[in-house]
């Protein structure tokens, strides 16, 4: 089960999370042409000018230079996009605002209010943006804003069809400065008005980190920023993970981030100088990776979790610990982003973030998947399956099995998330009736309930009248269907509310199909990770 805090901000950033994801590598323009190749590309220029000149000065309207050269390919796209288009699909140009905006995503922190909004839609269709969590010790959580709080305005601007990408950047400002938040609750005849000073929020990768089982830990990274290494090695810290006996590590939806980042995650699983990822180029030198320090013990059999939207970094970490036999991958091909962008920063704070180089996992995988005679759309949201018929490059681990290279990396196990059906949908992405049913029952029961919540008779009685009264129709048959799906969620929505984000993630991971699924696989990993110990002390044996 996807959590709606992955999607409610993946898929409006895909593209740009994706094209940074993996490895930036900060650099300056350098002149690396052939001499023979210089006078093509000085015809090439000259012959662009003459064409811009000519259609500043004859065009019927007035040209604006910066939509001409820089506009962003959304918009239809300007020159410079134009030709990184026909390079590859990661191949960007950063206008001053999305320039500022990788930095922030990089360092993992932002300056705002430090809550988390997404759109519900209401009873007659009308979408609204709504608070679902205010983060512990924020700005927001202070000055007394709560989940369910509908957000009417900021400042001086009505957020009246605004979505939650425009909404977020009204929040977002200098450290600081006060922004003015105008809201709806529902258990409040008028609108409440909010005065929150920013400040700096940190915007932590490692979101989830618990014992699902006694011994068993799940860790979710949702990206892979400055900190992740240092985020990590807290959270395996903060449940003693020389006491574990199996860890659950969750990319699934992870957009990737900085390459330091995934050296470092990996170097916790694996031994001192372990390579973890190589790339290379036409004019980039071959740079080799390796674990720096060690896993330092961390010899817990591990399942690692990927989907299609599993992309660069988090493909760098999975497909090392896949080459290292380190552990057993589950879910489905991974989205298969294996270029590196070196980031040059041009004038006017904008920057250009170019392919110079490819990754490869230790056994020699390209990562990348094939992009050409592909459309931007389809290369970002169709996929194929990935395996041996498609991908013939085949490798092998350190201990014997094959593994396949040039679409991504392929799991040991395939699992596919069960599709939502149509009342999972109604109730949990369009409507957020479990939300709005919590802030209801807190309303009327207190406002907490304990840990061990759980949904009895008597709270299903409840939240079938509330349904009624929302008209939201749902059959006896719909109902009892779904039954474990709405208990689930009711306990996990309350959990959220009350406790905070953490605990309302760890209990949707309780009724999570493939997190269940990994819970059962675990001893094959335990299995896994003996044969690495056999293989090391003798001859590679065959693959499982």
């Amino acid at each position: 089960m996807t959590s709606r805090r992955r999607f409610s901000w993946f898929f409006p950033s895909t593209v740009l999370a994706c094209a940074l994801a993996g490895g930036l590598v900060g650099g300056r323009v350098e002149a690396t042409a052939d001499p023979a190749d210089d006078a093509d590309v000085q015809t090439s220029l000259k012959q662009f000018t003459q064409i811009y000149e000519l259609v500043e000065q004859n065009y019927a309207n007035r040209v604006d230079p910066d939509a001409a050269i820089f506009d962003n390919p959304a918009k239809g796209g300007g020159a410079i996009p134009g030709m990184l288009r026909q390079l590859d699909p990661h191949s960007i140009f950063f206008d001053p605002k999305a320039f500022s905006k990788l930095r922030e995503d990089q360092e993992g922190r932002y300056s705002g209010v430090g809550m988390v909004i997404a759109p519900r839609e209401e009873r007659d269709g009308h979408v609204v943006v709504v608070v679902l969590d205010p983060m512990p010790n924020s700005p927001a959580l202070k000055a007394g804003l709560l989940a369910g709080d509908v957000v009417v305005r900021v400042d001086d601007k009505s957020t009246e069809g605004m979505g939650t990408t425009e909404v977020a950047n009204l929040l977002k400002g200098p450290r600081g400065t006060t922004v003015h938040i105008t809201v709806a609750r529902e258990t409040k005849p008028a609108p409440l008005q909010f005065d929150v000073v920013r400040r700096e929020i940190p915007h932590p990768s490692v979101d989830t980190a618990f014992l699902i089982r006694p011994g068993v830990a799940y860790i979710h990274i949702a990206e892979f920023s400055e900190t992740t290494g240092e985020e990590l090695r807290q959270a395996l810290g903060n449940l003693d993970s020389k006491s574990l006996h199996g860890l659950i590590l969750d990319l699934q939806d992870n957009p990737g981030g900085v390459l330091k980042a995934a050296v470092e995650v990996s170097g916790n699983f694996l031994e001192k100088n372990q390579l973890i990822v190589y790339h290379a180029g036409r004019n980039s030198r071959e740079e080799r990776y390796v674990a720096p320090v060690g896993e330092k013990g961390n010899q817990f059999p591990m399942v690692v979790l990927i989907n299609r939207m599993t992309a660069s970094a988090a493909e760098i970490v999975a497909g090392a610990l896949q080459d290292h036999d380190r552990a057993l991958l589950m879910g489905e091909p991974s989205f298969g982003k294996g270029l590196v962008q070196s980031v040059y920063t041009l004038s006017e704070h904008t920057g250009l973030a170019l392919t110079t180089a490819h990754y490869y996992t230790p056994s020699g995988r390209l990562i990348q998947r094939d992009y050409s005679g592909v459309s931007l759309y389809d290369y970002y949201m169709h996929f194929q399956e990935s395996g041996a018929a498609e991908h013939p490059e085949v490798r092998r681990t350190d201990a014997g099995r094959e593994v396949y290279g040039g679409g991504g990396i392929t799991p040991d196990l395939t699992f596919h998330e069960p599709p939502a059906s149509p009342v999972q949908f109604v109730l949990r992405e369009r409507r957020e009736a479990f939300l709005s049913f919590a802030l209801d029952y807190l309303h009327a029961h207190g406002a907490s309930v304990p840990r061990d919540f759980v949904a009895d008779g008597a709270v299903l009685a409840e939240f079938r009248k509330y349904l009624a009264s929302e008209e939201i129709p749902l059959t006896d048959e719909d109902f009892n269907a779904n039954l474990d799906f709405i208990r689930g969620n009711i306990r996990a929505e309350l959990l959220d509310v009350v406790y905070g984000q953490a605990e309302g993630d760890k209990a949707k991971r309780e009724f999570d199909p493939i997190v269940q699924k990994a819970l059962g696989e675990m001893p094959q990993a335990r299995e896994l990770l003996a044969r690495l110990h056999r293989a090391a002390a003798g001859p590679k044996g065959p693959g499982f």
